[in-house]
């Protein structure tokens, strides 16, 4: 793959932001590649095996020049094994990273309103998407959404990124108190937005999906499906997606996606946090015969 670079990436900044760490590698093969709406794949737990399988994180930022000639950011939240022995790194540490990978978001030809919708760290890749589209010279507007304040990402951030900025929150701990699907009808309808993208967990895609189309706007949503390889060979990010035949078929989040038009996902076969085979997809009759 010509357009992905392997890298053993060294470490030169880590910081807490909130509940999540902020982590800066130098990656510059991956840094000039790379686009908003992609991803990495990082090696974790050194010689550990039980740490085998990479972890897949979102890019941040990038920055394909400077002081360190060219570094990757990304946000990580420390879970399990993998993540915590990343955010333990120290300066100058390294690991191996892989990427640009996955399908970046696509961006308007011509200059568009846009609303920008996050949940969590999921809002992690859509400030440098921020900053590509304004450089395009599109409106940016965002909505950013997380359980309590500590969970929020880049509420901050956002202000300098955006045109404005809504904030909500499951208990009310800071902004609006509910779902970022409660604020984005009256954020659309202000801004006359046209491309609404996305990044967060599925249930929210799906809820920003249906307020995009109900408002006429196209929904662009970058999922946070679990990838064992990043590269397209375990099949275990596998999701129904219609194409453009109308059919549905089981296609690779990490190699298809993660970007993906929002209106094109089945998202009734997820349920319980699974992702089932809907019945009329593509070869389902041949798997169930079997």
């Amino acid at each position: 793959m010509s357009d992905v670079a392997q890298e053993c990436a060294e470490l030169v900044a880590s910081r807490r932001v909130g509940a999540y760490h902020h982590l800066t590698f130098v990656a510059p093969g991956i840094a000039k590649l790379a686009r908003p709406g992609q991803f990495v794949a990082v090696a974790v737990g050194g010689e550990e095996p039980a740490t085998l399988l990479r972890r897949c994180f979102s890019l941040h930022k990038v920055s394909p020049a400077g002081a360190h000639r060219g570094t990757v950011d990304l946000v990580v939240s420390a879970v399990g094994a993998g993540t915590r022995w990343l955010t333990a790194l120290r300066t100058h540490d390294r690991t191996d990273v892989v990427g640009p990978l996955g399908r970046p978001f696509p961006l308007p030809k011509e200059p568009v309103a846009t609303v920008l919708v996050g949940g969590g760290y999921g809002s992690a890749p859509l400030f440098w998407l921020a900053d590509t589209l304004r450089s395009r010279g599109c409106r940016v507007d965002m909505v950013l959404g997380a359980a309590t304040e500590e969970r929020l990402f880049g509420a901050v951030e956002a202000r300098r990124s955006a045109d404005s900025v809504v904030v909500t929150t499951d208990d009310g701990s800071v902004g609006h108190r509910g779902w970022v699907s409660d604020v984005l009808p009256a954020v659309i309808t202000h801004s006359r937005a046209a491309v609404v993208y996305a990044c967060g967990p599925m249930g929210m895609l799906r809820s920003v999906t249906e307020v995009a189309a109900e408002h006429g706007a196209v929904a662009q949503v970058a999922v946070e499906e679990s990838m064992a390889c990043g590269v397209g060979v375990c099949m275990t990010c596998v999701m129904p997606v219609r194409g453009n035949d109308g059919a549905t078929r089981m296609v690779r989040s990490c190699v298809e996606g993660p970007v993906f038009r929002g209106d094109r996902v089945r998202w009734d076969a997820f349920a319980d946090g699974r992702c089932l085979v809907p019945e009329d997809a593509v070869g389902a009759a041949a798997m169930r015969a079997h």
